[in-house]
């Protein structure tokens, strides 16, 4: 069921905004901060995914397939500051 509600843009200090009613925002499960976008002439809002959100599902996956190697294992130093043994 697709839910259409029309609601006014409202001033908010020297902004504006549109007010979104509780079962909209209950239904899409948005709280707190929220992602805009333009995509064509429609604006979208979507919850702000968590940052690295999914990563280790994905590092584990790579470790799973053999894929979890440096990539930069035949780069040479740049300099030979740590060749010599360090003296405290």
């Amino acid at each position: 069921m697709v839910a259409v509600v029309k609601t006014r843009i409202v001033k908010i200090g020297n902004s504006q905004g549109i007010r979104i009613p509780k079962l909209l925002l209950e239904q899409l499960n948005l709280t707190g901060e929220v992602e805009l976008e333009v995509e064509d002439d429609r604006l979208v809002i979507r919850s702000v995914k968590a940052t690295r959100c999914g990563w280790e599902e994905q590092f584990r996956l790579m470790a799973e397939q053999g894929d979890d190697h440096p990539l930069d294992t035949t780069t040479a130093p740049l300099t030979t500051w740590d060749d010599d043994e360090w003296e405290w």
